[in-house]
């Protein structure tokens, strides 16, 4: 898309022209910086406001873009009123309160997803849920490429959405949270997923029904809408007069898992797949898959080729990915369940009882919906971090629980732990910034300290 229809839809979506907005993006990470690179290339003029005295890329805007104005150190309120238009990056609140004032004030709120749809006429599929949004994007960038269809995948997974158009991809997968979705409005996706809605980043919205309803905006639109039917708060979202397909792994739906002395992936009365040709662990892998060909589907990709993605798709790392078998015990790195419903997906995937190492910032998070999983499916849990001491109380004493105060130390209690045939899972429940860098972080350091024991 060229520079006059990308103006001609930013003026129409937010009464954004060049000749009168005044555009301030807030946040210089990632999103941040992209957005700048972005705004760049046309005559819009804006300039960048971090918190922050030093954000991570403020020496690269400097070199790259010097007649950028920057503001940082704090939300100086001064720049903030000048602003027509906020781009506000998913790493900072709309209830900051210099944002909120703005807001009141009637400045016009964005996000670099609002730039990413008035920038491209190509296809977008986008995907939220509480878990399994990494995963199924990954997926359906492998089976639209066996396809034949050239795809680019972002948004929140890796590369960020503006940043994706330089690809010059013919379908677009862009993975969104709901910090990303509670500021766009100008996304009108060919197809989108709510995979499912568990507890999670309560400590930013006010409860379940407010987190719910921003996950619900990626629906916005006219393109096709993907169900979880085994969800009941995503199947509340179904609009009426809209293309509608749905997944199962309980029950018949369009897309499910039928079950019998060999379980296959179905579409309708079509055997597409047997489920063992997956490479991944666990039932709510089987979930991923069947949303990943309802997406694919919706937008027209052959059914064959997205099948043999799947069978080829060997997962992503520190999500259910199996690092070692040692003494006829299994490591299993799931350090990107930061939140209970990831855990407890996790463990329902398995038919025997695991030792689970967990814990780290519960994010607000009620941990006591973790409690019956883990009294069905775990012989002992091993607790760390910032909230190991609610996660303790919560269990309520229903299994053995080990205190560990670094990994090295949890995964030696797990080792003392474990038995021929056991499982030892990290799926944290909870955030990583307390101990570590970041979830990848944190299951680097599992790994490490289960080859590190498994040498002795």
């Amino acid at each position: 898309m060229n520079n006059a229809m990308l103006l001609s839809a930013l003026e129409e979506k937010f009464n954004l022209n060049p000749a009168s907005a005044r555009l301030l993006i807030v946040g210089l990470g990632a999103t941040g910086y992209s957005a700048a690179q972005f705004l760049q290339q046309t005559p819009i003029k804006f300039g960048v406001i971090d918190s922050r005295r030093n954000p991570p890329l403020i020496n690269s805007l400097r070199e790259q873009m010097p007649d950028v104005p920057v503001f940082s150190g704090g939300f100086d309120q001064a720049a903030l009123e000048v602003a027509t238009h906020l781009l506000v990056s998913p790493g900072v609140s709309l209830n900051e309160k210099a944002i909120h004032k703005a807001m009141q004030a009637g400045v016009t709120v964005m996000s670099d997803i609002d730039l990413f749809a008035c920038a491209t006429d190509k296809p977008i599929i986008a995907i939220t849920g509480s878990n399994g949004k990494s995963t199924v994007t990954t997926m359906l960038g492998d089976m639209g490429n066996a396809a034949g269809v050239k795809t680019a995948i972002g948004g929140n997974l890796g590369t960020p959405a503006l940043d994706l158009l330089a690809q010059n991809g013919n379908l677009y997968v862009l993975e969104l949270s709901s910090f990303q979705l509670e500021r766009t409005s100008a996304l009108n996706a060919k197809a989108a997923a709510v995979l499912n809605i568990s507890p999670d980043h309560l400590d930013r919205h006010d409860d379940m029904a407010d987190y719910a309803r921003e996950k619900q905006r990626i629906f916005r639109g006219d393109g096709a809408i993907i169900l979880n039917a085994d969800d009941p708060l995503v199947m509340a979202m179904a609009g009426k007069g809209r293309s509608c397909l749905t997944f199962s792994v309980l029950h018949e739906a369009d897309f499910y898992l039928q079950r019998g002395t060999i379980n296959y992936l179905m579409f309708g009365e079509r055997m597409l797949m047997r489920a063992d040709e997956l490479r991944l662990e666990g039932t709510h892998n089987i979930a991923n898959a069947l949303a990943a060909l309802a997406l694919g589907y919706a937008v027209g990709l052959d059914i064959e080729a997205m099948c043999q993605a799947l069978k080829k798709f060997k997962g992503l790392a520190h999500r259910m990915q199996k690092v070692a078998e040692s003494q006829n015990v299994s490591w299993v790195n799931d350090s990107k369940a930061t939140n209970i419903g990831a855990c407890i997906a996790a463990l329902e995937g398995y038919d025997r009882k695991v030792i689970l190492i967990a814990g780290g910032d519960a994010k607000g998070a009620d941990m006591c919906e973790l409690a019956p999983a883990v009294k069905a499916k775990t012989k002992c849990v091993i607790l760390m971090g910032k909230d190991a001491a609610l996660i303790e109380r919560a269990l309520a004493g229903c299994v053995p629980v080990h205190s560990a105060a670094n990994m090295k130390e949890a995964v030696r209690i797990a080792r003392q732990q474990s038995e021929a045939g056991d499982i030892v899972l990290l799926s944290p429940a909870c955030a990583s910034l307390d101990q570590y860098k970041s979830y990848a972080d944190r299951g680097n350091k599992f790994v490490e300290a289960v080859l590190e024991q498994s040498a002795c």
